[in-house]
């Protein structure tokens, strides 16, 4: 946890970012939990835990590469098939409220230049909406010709470094842009200037060329996460455990080609508004 999140630069930042963002999911902590917590945990409490949830009935076992089938299962079974399986693990009901008004804070760290955090709450990884909010992080970032970079870092110089990227969680999760300030840049003035850019995205469908760029650059990204024996294990593990469909690897494409300009431009007027967001300024700490 120290060496991780507590012990480098800007390792709290999205910590901060989840605990403004949530007020009733459990994503309000993120998954190291608080020192305290687990300093405060007793021996009994990290047992429990392990036979609660490190069990059989709570895992998937993926096996990727070029192998005999007969003799995995037969692998699997010597190894496994003593583990005892554990009480069903059920889930409590997780719906946070729909956010109706921006949220707007200030944190403190031991950083020596100051960053902006937009968050925006978008729909869970399982939903329709998610591909097309996906790939608007994708044009407002990807590259340095995307959206964001080609005007607030090259054109205008308002920012040393620039990032949008999506959180692909089970429930509803965020959007989060981050932005690190030039030298002598007011942090309101960029975050006026990202704020332009999110409107353009709302207002004015993207071209067909844009379009077809981005999903150039979808695809180019998907191929590449299969690329190797590792990653595909990894992502047939993911498509098993939260869409229960392993063949989910071979659709993601296809979901996200079906995507429109239209439906682009909706999920940016749906999803990039000011009240559906939280606005961190995460500074240098006072000395």
């Amino acid at each position: 946890m120290g060496q991780s999140r507590d012990n480098q630069p800007y390792g709290r930042l999205l910590t901060e970012t989840l605990k403004r963002a949530y007020t009733v999911h459990p994503y309000q902590h993120d998954v190291l939990g608080s020192e305290e917590h687990i300093r405060n945990a007793s021996d009994q409490d990290f047992i429990d835990f392990h036979k609660k949830f490190y069990v059989p009935n709570n895992a998937v076992l993926t096996i990727a590469g070029d192998f005999n089938i007969a003799e995995a299962k037969k692998l699997v079974h010597d190894y496994f098939n003593d583990i005892p399986a554990g009480a069903p693990v059920i889930q409590p009901p997780m719906n946070e409220p729909v956010k109706t008004a921006e949220v707007r804070d200030t944190a403190y760290d031991n950083i020596q230049i100051p960053a902006i955090i937009m968050a925006y709450h978008i729909p869970g990884m399982k939903s329709d909406d998610f591909y097309a909010v996906s790939m608007l992080n994708t044009l407002l970032s990807a590259g340095e010709s995307s959206r964001l970079y080609s005007t607030i870092v090259n054109d205008e110089q308002l920012a040393m470094e620039l990032a949008s990227t999506p959180l692909p969680l089970e429930h509803p999760g965020l959007s989060i842009i981050l932005a690190l300030p030039n030298m002598g840049v007011d942090l309101q003035k960029l975050e006026n200037a990202i704020d332009q850019e999110v409107e353009k995205v709302k207002k004015e469908p993207i071209s067909d060329k844009e379009l077809q760029k981005l999903k150039n650059q979808i695809e180019n990204e998907l191929v590449s996460s299969n690329s190797t024996i590792a990653s595909r294990a990894e992502n047939l593990a993911t498509s098993y455990t939260y869409y229960n469909n392993t063949n989910q690897i071979n659709e993601e494409l296809g979901k996200y080609m079906a995507v429109t300009k239209e439906d682009l431009q909706k999920a940016a007027q749906k999803y990039f508004t000011k009240e559906n967001r939280v606005v961190l300024y995460y500074l240098p700490n006072k000395k």
